[in-house]
C-alpha cells in the first residue's frame, strides 16, 4: 500500500501524488473499500479516486534518482519494439504505453523517432497515430523523470540529450 504523500505512477493518469487513503463518500458500492485519493501532477485540477485493492491498473511508485540515471544510460542500448504488422502498428504502440513501464516508454519514443526520419527523408509526413504515441510516451517518461531527477518537466529532454553526450 502507498502512503500519503507518497509520487505514484497510475496507470493513463501518468505521475501522481497519493493524498490520501481511505473510504470515499461517493457511492454506496464503495462501502467497506479504500480508495486512493490521488492528484494528477501534471494535469490542472481534478482528482482520481482509485480502489486501493484494485489490479486492474497499474500502479507503482516513480523510480528513484538512481534508477532515472541508470534508463539514462541505457536508452542508447535499447532496442526499438518490433512491429510485425504495420496494420497494427498503433496497437502495439500503444500496448507499450500501457504497461506504465519506463522502459517501455523509452522504447515508443526511439521506434517513433526512427521511423518519422524515414518518412521525413522519403516526404512523407508522420502519421497522426505516430504522433499521439510518440506524446503520451514523452509525457510519461518526461513527467516521471522530473519527479526522479528533481527538475522541471519541460527541463527533462535537454537533461537526457546532455547525459547522452549530444548537442542540444
Amino acid at each position: 500500500m502507498f502512503e500519503t504523500g507518497a509520487y505514484i505512477v497510475c496507470g493513463q493518469h501518468g505521475v501522481c501524488r497519493v493524498e490520501s487513503i481511505g473510504p470515499i463518500r461517493l457511492a454506496e458500492a464503495s462501502a467497506g473499500r479504500d480508495y486512493y485519493t490521488l492528484s494528477p501532477l501534471y494535469s490542472k485540477g481534478g482528482v482520481v479516486y482509485v480502489p486501493a485493492d484494485s489490479e486492474k491498473i497499474i500502479m507503482r511508485y516513480v523510480i528513484s534518482r538512481q534508477e532515472a540515471e541508470q534508463l539514462i544510460g541505457e536508452i542508447d542500448g535499447m532496442d526499438m519494439i518490433p512491429i510485425d504488422n504495420e496494420r497494427q502498428r498503433e496497437e502495439t504502440l500503444k500496448r507499450a504505453l500501457k504497461t506504465c513501464d519506463t522502459r517501455q516508454w523509452v522504447r515508443v519514443i526511439k521506434t517513433i523517432n526512427v521511423r518519422r526520419e524515414k518518412r521525413l527523408a522519403q516526404g512523407k509526413k508522420v502519421t497522426a497515430g505516430d504522433e499521439r504515441c510518440l506524446h503520451a510516451a514523452q509525457e510519461n517518461l518526461f513527467g516521471e523523470l522530473a519527479v526522479s531527477l528533481g527538475i522541471e518537466k519541460s527541463e527533462v529532454e535537454s537533461y537526457i540529450r546532455k547525459k547522452r553526450g549530444e548537442q542540444e
